[in-house]
């Protein structure tokens, strides 16, 4: 008989609703059962393309004697961690003072009744191995525990809870000065983990870090600082060759388990390819590079290909496994590969991907990525660039073609508020640099789609599928949507995108600002009680709400001349001031947001005839310029702050307003002048 788990949305928690296991949703009844028995809860965090989750949920909640002890033993409660990162966030943090060890998923915590938690830890194995206890002997271990040693246990409680309170900045934070050197002191500590020969920062597991990296390329861009550059093009050059990048149909894996990026961990998320997109398009544009531009389409491709709702939403992510099997979907044997290829088309296959080398998945399969350049192979075998790139490319198609007769993993089809946000802003940019309609698009009916399934009588909603949407929307929701309706707007201006960025910007304000400290608590204000609030100051997977809102907001705010939006701007980084000051590594999203208060954005406002306007634009668009943002307002009437500058006749049909913070130049007619304007703008 199914469990109550049933009646949900989330894929993660709909595989788990045929476990012999009692599961409930995180909820009323199920907090309020572990109330009247006084029974320990057992929380379960994961979500559906998370490899290990599979395998504890195979050993562990399919087994009829676990479960039984858990029933017996436990409330049992399963969260999909991307429904609810608010309580993924504060049992991550719990777990890491607990256990003082690093977290992940499944995340496993035993918590109270009132859902303090006293014990945790990540995956257990069903017996013990791997130094690790077997669940099924550590369950009744922790029950005793808790009949045993409750006085104990709530003591520990109110520590923790002390501890959680203490990450979050306080009033002393707030009167701090914004830190002066805080984004030379943040460069140079990345520059210190910096992998010159692999690139990305730091030993394996490795992660792109695609913020870090965006930190970089604008230093590069605004400094010239060639140092920088170099961090950015070695990694997105190696990890653009590596394993971790789908060679056949494009996108990137979640990590890579090796430095050298060649067998990653096999699950595809949207959130890392929305930043990858983003980055490599901006890349392109500061280097002209042909494989940042591929990796781009590349992403572009999988995105519109495969994980777009019919809807025009995306979908959350692709699992690691198919066939029981990680990464079966995607590795090959050599007679697999060979087979269907020409003779022509395998000699540069087989030198190109390294398949003439020892197998590189288990000592027995091959994963591909790049061994040797095509430039190299082609010299090898004596034939022209040209010709190799066309043998690759076929070679690419017929495998490609191949690998979709297999079992496909599975896909996370929920639609994600803010992942979405995150993908249309990505695809806005890149449809920018790239000149591809089609692209900006998608991204617009995207957003056109979560204003009317998500956005209800003014109040966002976290997540949907099958026609349901619900779940309050949180900080991230808000502030990638605020952030993606920017980028959209330089894509192609339209006023309901504005009015609907100053809906969601109001909201961030008045239901989720710290009135007192300053900063963006990660819940609304009407948000269920939790046994802690958090207000994120570091980027994880996904850049900080608190960095990604208080960027879009100066933007906004100088656009319309608010000053509601730039005060709210100034009073977040003041909350974090201490942080970024002494400790301004793994915050780059407040550190790019500093940037842009401590020197405002330049807006260039494009009026007059819709063609020439439009061409400005496009010519704009090729050169990388982090501190521009563009719009084409040709076709607006009356519109509010800054951006109400007429169309003046002039020496053309079209006037470029070129303003920084509160004041700009005097009207610009010719594309020439607007150019020498930007080169002189920051």
């Amino acid at each position: 008989m199914p469990n109550r788990l049933a009646g949900e949305t989330s894929p993660y928690l709909l595989q788990h609703a045929g476990n012999p296991v009692e599961w409930f949703p995180w909820g009323g009844e199920a907090l309020s059962r572990a109330k009247a028995q006084n029974k320990p809860i057992l929380l379960s965090i994961g979500y559906s393309a998370c490899h290990w989750c599979h395998v504890m949920a195979h050993e562990s909640f399919e087994d009829e004697r676990v479960a039984a002890l858990m029933n017996d033993l436990f409330v049992n409660i399963k969260v999909d961690r991307e429904e609810r990162p608010d309580l993924d966030q504060i049992y991550q943090m719990a777990h890491a003072m607990l256990t003082q060890r690093s977290g992940g998923w499944p995340l496993t915590m035993f918590l109270a009744p009132d859902q303090a938690p006293f014990f945790g830890g990540t995956y257990f194995p069903k017996e013990s191995r791997y130094g690790l206890t077997g669940f099924a002997e550590l369950l009744p271990r922790i029950a005793a525990a808790y009949r045993e040693q409750g006085s104990a246990i709530a003591e520990q409680s109110e520590r923790l809870k002390a501890a959680l309170a203490l990450t979050n900045p306080d009033a002393a934070d707030a009167r701090t000065a914004l830190p002066a050197d805080a984004l030379n002191l943040a460069y140079a500590a990345l520059r210190r983990v910096f992998d010159p020969t692999h690139g990305g920062f730091g030993a394996a597991p490795k992660f792109p870090h695609a913020v870090d990296l965006e930190l970089c390329l604008r230093r590069y861009a605004l400094r010239d600082d060639k140092s920088a550059l170099e961090i950015v093009a070695t990694t997105l050059e190696r990890i653009a060759a590596g394993g971790i990048h789908d060679q056949l149909g494009g996108g990137f894996c979640r990590y890579s388990v090796d430095a050298e990026w060649t067998i990653p961990h096999f699950e595809k998320m949207l959130y890392d390819n929305a930043a990858l997109l983003a980055l490599y398009a901006d890349a392109w544009r500061a280097t002209g590079e042909v494989a940042f531009e591929r990796a781009a389409r590349g992403i572009a491709a999988w995105v519109l290909r495969e994980m777009r709702s019919p809807e025009g939403a995306f979908y959350s992510s692709v699992d690691a496994d198919s066939e029981h099997e990680e990464g079966k979907f995607y590795v090959w044997t050599s007679d697999e590969l060979e087979a269907p290829l020409t003779a022509e088309e395998w000699a540069v296959a087989r030198r190109h991907w390294g398949l003439d080398r020892p197998p590189n998945f288990e000592h027995a399969a091959w994963h591909l990525r790049v061994a040797v350049p095509l430039a190299e192979v082609a010299n090898e075998l004596g034939i022209g660039a040209a010709a190799a790139q066309t043998r690759l490319e076929q070679a690419r198609g017929k495998l490609f073609a191949a690998r979709e007769l297999r079992v496909r993993p599975g896909r996370d089809d929920k639609v994600l508020t803010s992942w979405n946000a995150l993908m249309i802003g990505a695809l806005a940019r890149a449809a920018r640099a790239f000149g591809e309609a089609q692209w900006q698009d998608a991204a617009r009916r995207a957003a056109d789609f979560l204003r009317s399934a998500l956005w209800h009588q003014g109040r966002l909603l976290a997540t949907y599928k099958d026609g349901r949407a619900h779940l309050n929307a949180y900080l991230d929701d808000h502030a990638y949507l605020l952030a993606a309706l920017l980028e959209l707007m330089q894509a192609g201006f339209r006023r309901r995108d504005l009015d609907w960025a100053i809906e969601i910007a109001d909201a961030l304000l008045q239901r989720f600002e710290d009135a007192a400290n300053g900063g963006f608590f990660f819940t609304s204000h009407d948000h269920e009680a939790l046994i802690h609030r958090p207000k994120p100051a570091h980027d994880n997977a996904t850049p900080a709400g608190n960095g990604v809102a208080a960027q879009a907001l100066v933007t906004l705010g100088h656009w319309l001349g608010e000053p509601r939006y730039l005060d709210a701007a100034e009073r977040t980084l003041r909350a974090f001031a201490s942080e970024l000051g002494e400790r301004p590594s793994g915050v780059a999203s407040l550190l790019i947001a500093l940037e842009d208060s401590v020197s405002p954005p330049t807006s260039v406002l494009l009026r007059g005839d819709p063609g020439t306007s439009a061409a400005w634009q496009r010519r704009l668009e090729r050169t990388y310029r982090p501190h521009v943002r563009t719009l084409d307002l040709a076709h607006e009437g009356e519109l509010p702050g800054a951006l109400s500058r007429p169309h003046e006749a002039g020496a053309s049909d079209a006037t470029a307003w070129v303003c920084s913070g509160t004041s700009c130049l005097p009207p610009i007619h010719t594309l020439e002048a607007l150019e020498a304007a930007l080169a002189v703008s920051r």
